[in-house]
C-alpha cells in the first residue's frame, strides 16, 4: 500500500472516532426524555448546540487562519481531545439543561478543529484523486456520525456508556493523528496571517457558487440526520409494529449508508466532475424529502429501506463540494476557505434543524421534509451556473 493510502486509512480511522461525539447526545434522546424529562424542543438545542459551537469555532479558525497558521495535525489533535473532554462531563450535569447545553456547544467548538483540518490534510496528500480521498474522509465522518446510534441501541438503557464510549473514540482518535499521520508532500508550509483572505474568498465567483451548492446540501443534511431516528420511532409507533427494528439500529443504517455514497460518489466524480456529481446526487435527495414525509402508513421496513436510499444520497456529493473549494482557491489558505464553508454552511443547518419540528407540528412530516427540499433546489442551480463558467476547469482535472 503506498503511503498515501496509508495516510488515508489512518486519517478516516481517526475522522471516523473523532466525530462520534457529535450526535452522541441525540442518538440517546429517547433515554434524556425519559430519565431527565427533556422534550423534543429541547433535544433539537443538544444537537444545535453542537452546531452553534462549530460556527464559532470555524469562524474562529477562519479569522485566525489558524488552520494555516499552525501545524495541521497538532490542531487535529488536540482538538479531538478537548472535544472527547467536554462530551465526557456531559452526564455530570443530571438534567440541567443550561449546563448540557453549554456542554454541547463547547464539544462543537473543538470539533471545528477536527473537521475542516482532517480535509487539508487529505488534499495534501491527494491531488489527482482529490475527489476520492475527501470522499473516503467524509464517508469516515458519516459512519462516526452514525455510530452512538448502533451503541446506543446495543446498550439500550446504558446511555451514559454510549457517550463515554464516543469520548474515548475521539480520544484515540487524537493519539492517531498525533503518531501516526504525517504531513503530505502536497502540504503547504505555513503561513503569515491574512485576514483580508476571507472575504476575497466571496469576491471570486466560482468559489461562491460551489459555497452556495454546499449551503443547499447543508440545508438538508444535518436536519435529515437529526430527525430521522424520531421519524423512524413515530412511525413504529403509529404502526404499532414494535418488533421490526429498534429505532436506533434504523437510524444508524440510514446514515452510517452515506458512507457508502461518498466513496462511490469520490470514485465517480473525479472522472465526470464536481458539478454533474453534485447536481445528480442533490436530485435524487430532493426527490427524497419531498417523498419520504408521506410514506409513513408504509410498512416500517420498507420505508427503512426507502430512507437507507435518503441516507446514501443526502451526503454523497458533501465532499465533492470540499474538493471543489480546495481546488478554486488559493492554495496557500486552503485551511482557511474548507473551514470558512463549513462554517457558514453548519450555521444554515441551525435554521433546518429548528424548523422541522415546528413544521411536524403543524402539518405532519410531509410539510416538515418537504422544506428540507428547499436546500437541494437552490444548490441544483448554484451549481448548474458554476457548471457553464470557464474557471470551473480548474475542479476534478478539468472535468468540471
Amino acid at each position: 500500500m503506498s503511503k498515501s493510502w496509508q495516510m488515508l486509512l489512518l486519517l478516516s480511522l481517526a475522522e471516523l472516532l473523532a466525530m462520534t461525539v457529535w450526535f452522541s447526545a441525540s442518538a440517546v434522546g429517547l433515554a434524556l426524555k425519559i430519565e431527565w424529562g427533556f422534550q423534543d424542543g429541547q433535544i433539537a438545542w443538544l444537537v444545535m448546540a453542537v452546531q452553534l459551537g462549530f460556527v464559532a469555532g470555524t469562524l474562529l479558525i477562519s479569522i485566525t487562519n489558524l488552520a494555516d497558521i499552525l501545524n495541521t495535525r497538532q490542531v487535529f489533535a488536540g482538538s479531538a481531545a478537548l472535544s472527547a473532554i467536554a462530551n465526557a462531563i456531559f452526564p455530570l450535569t443530571s438534567g440541567h439543561f443550561a449546563a448540557a447545553v453549554f456542554l454541547r456547544i463547547l464539544t462543537g467548538v473543538f470539533l471545528a478543529g477536527v473537521y475542516p483540518p482532517g480535509m487539508k490534510i487529505m488534499a495534501g496528500w491527494f491531488r489527482s484523486r482529490r475527489g476520492l480521498a475527501i470522499g473516503a474522509l467524509v464517508g469516515a465522518l458519516t459512519i462516526g456520525s452514525a455510530a452512538p446510534h448502533l451503541v446506543g441501541a446495543i446498550l439500550r438503557e446504558q446511555w451514559r456508556l454510549t457517550i463515554l464510549a464516543s469520548s474515548a473514540f475521539s480520544m484515540l482518535s487524537a493519539l492517531i493523528v498525533l503518531t501516526l499521520v504525517k504531513d503530505g508532500p502536497y502540504d503547504v508550509p505555513a503561513q503569515s496571517f491574512n485576514f483580508k483572505y476571507m472575504f476575497e474568498i466571496f469576491k471570486y465567483r466560482p468559489t461562491r457558487l460551489a459555497y452556495f451548492g454546499y449551503f443547499g446540501h447543508m440545508w438538508e443534511l444535518y436536519a435529515m440526520w437529526t430527525w430521522v431516528p424520531i421519524f423512524l420511532f413515530s412511525t413504529i409507533e403509529a404502526n404499532a409494529v414494535t418488533h421490526s427494528f429498534h429505532p436506533g439500529l434504523g437510524a444508524f443504517l440510514v446514515i452510517a449508508a452515506g458512507a457508502v455514497g461518498c466513496v462511490g460518489y469520490g470514485l465517480w466524480a473525479d472522472n465526470i466532475g464536481r458539478s454533474k456529481s453534485t447536481i445528480t446526487a442533490m436530485t435524487f435527495s430532493g426527490l427524497c424529502c419531498f417523498v419520504v414525509g408521506f410514506l409513513q402508513q408504509m410498512s416500517p421496513v420498507w420505508l427503512l429501506i426507502v430512507c437507507i436510499f435518503w441516507g446514501i444520497t443526502v451526503v454523497a456529493d458533501s465532499a465533492q463540494f470540499s474538493a471543489a473549494a480546495t481546488e478554486l482557491c488559493d492554495p496557500q489558505y486552503m485551511g482557511t476557505a474548507l473551514t470558512l464553508q463549513t462554517s457558514i454552511g453548519f450555521l444554515i443547518t441551525m435554521i433546518s434543524i429548528r424548523l422541522v419540528p415546528l413544521l411536524t407540528d403543524m402539518g405532519g412530516w410531509g410539510l416538515a421534509f418537504s422544506t428540507l427540499g428547499v436546500g437541494p433546489v437552490s444548490g441544483i442551480i448554484a451549481m448548474s451556473r458554476l457548471y457553464k463558467m470557464p474557471d470551473a476547469i480548474k475542479m476534478a482535472n478539468g472535468n468540471r
